[in-house]
């Protein structure tokens, strides 16, 4: 939305019904804002009995490796305060599994599929990108950086603008050209704006944020860690303002860089405070643990939200936030100035 456009809460209100939900990550278009997160809903099946995996924005698979993998030891999840800690450890079948049964299964239902992929090296990333680049059904690559890099004692990519930049670098070349590539960024950095700034420097059409918060949880009882792997990565509504924080951020930087975003997302409300700070769509997925209903709840209480605004249109509510912020400032600098100027 342009600054010189109508204020939101200037408009009345429109009929639900009528707003256009639809929204574009890069050049991928998608009928509604409302997606998956990746690892809360393995490739999605989970779902189907619950929502219409057409009627939501995308599914967005859990992050494949090369290899199969077993994860990490058990106990791999820990409830907390308003939210969970969870220590999978990226388990799952590897590629050519994923490729033969759950993208299969996806693309045989026509399916809107976002790849999550996930690696140890940069030749991993690279190597996963290959294989997957003939296999039609797949509308967008999801490239989780926040992975340790073996190559580099176990520094996790997200966490350097170089190796970030390496891996999205990677994978773009080898992706063909109108599969959109979104870098999936950790939160656990000092600067991310200057995250989002490398991996777009390197090919990057958008980016996914956050990834979980790395956290720990001790049993007072057993005075040990609760998780098998010690740390986990936290989700759910804790982690909210710090994923809006975030996108707010970037968005601020690099406005026209499509985002992703997602942390604690529970309600419409929550989605919308997302599109305010900038994000295009938004993933939803510690939610439907007990709501498997949550994706399309949420979407439609999105859709009468921005109804009551006046909004006929999600992706006019994209970056609003930051419109209204600026009229609220350019407003206060104006009395401000008419007090000084007042005759006394």
């Amino acid at each position: 939305m342009g600054p010189g456009a109508r204020p939101a809460a200037a408009r009345p209100g429109v009929d639900p019904r009528a707003v256009d939900m639809s929204t574009r990550l890069g050049t991928l278009a998608l009928p509604d804002p409302v997606l998956t997160a990746s690892g809360c809903a393995a490739a999605g099946r989970e779902l189907a009995p619950f929502v219409d995996l057409h009627r939501i924005g995308a599914v967005v698979t859990k992050s494949i490796m090369l290899q199969p993998r077993s994860g990490r030891p058990t106990p791999r999840m820990a409830e907390t305060p308003s939210g969970m800690l969870n220590s999978i450890g990226l388990q799952g079948p590897g590629v050519e599994a994923f490729i033969a049964k759950d993208l299969r299964w996806l693309r045989e239902r026509g399916i809107r599929t976002v790849v999550s992929i996930a690696g140890g090296t940069v030749g991993e990333y690279q190597k996963l990108a290959q294989r997957l680049r003939h296999e039609p059904g797949i509308s967008a690559i999801e490239v989780n950086i926040s992975c340790p890099n073996v190559e580099s004692r176990g520094q996790v990519f997200a966490c350097d603008p170089f190796s970030s930049a390496s891996v999205v670098g990677v994978v773009r070349r080898h992706t063909p050209p109108d599969v959109p590539v979104l870098a999936k960024l950790s939160p656990d950095v000092t600067d991310i704006v200057a995250i989002a700034k490398s991996v777009r420097e390197a090919g990057a059409d958008g980016v996914s944020m956050i990834n979980t918060l790395l956290g720990m949880v001790i049993d007072p009882d057993t005075m040990r860690p609760m998780l098998g792997g010690m740390t986990g990565g936290l989700s759910g509504p804790a982690i909210r303002p710090v994923a809006v924080r975030a996108v707010w951020q970037v968005h601020a930087v690099l406005p026209d860089l499509p985002i992703l975003g997602m942390g604690g997302i529970r309600t419409g409300r929550d989605a919308f405070e997302f599109l305010l700070a900038g994000a295009s769509a938004v993933s939803v997925g510690t939610a439907v643990f007990n709501d498997p209903h949550a994706l399309a709840r949420i979407s439609t209480e999105l859709r009468v939200l921005l109804a009551q605004r006046g909004i006929a249109r999600s992706s006019d509510a994209v970056g609003l936030g930051h419109v209204m912020q600026a009229r609220h400032v350019q407003a206060q600098a104006a009395r401000r100035s008419a007090q000084e100027e007042a005759p006394r």
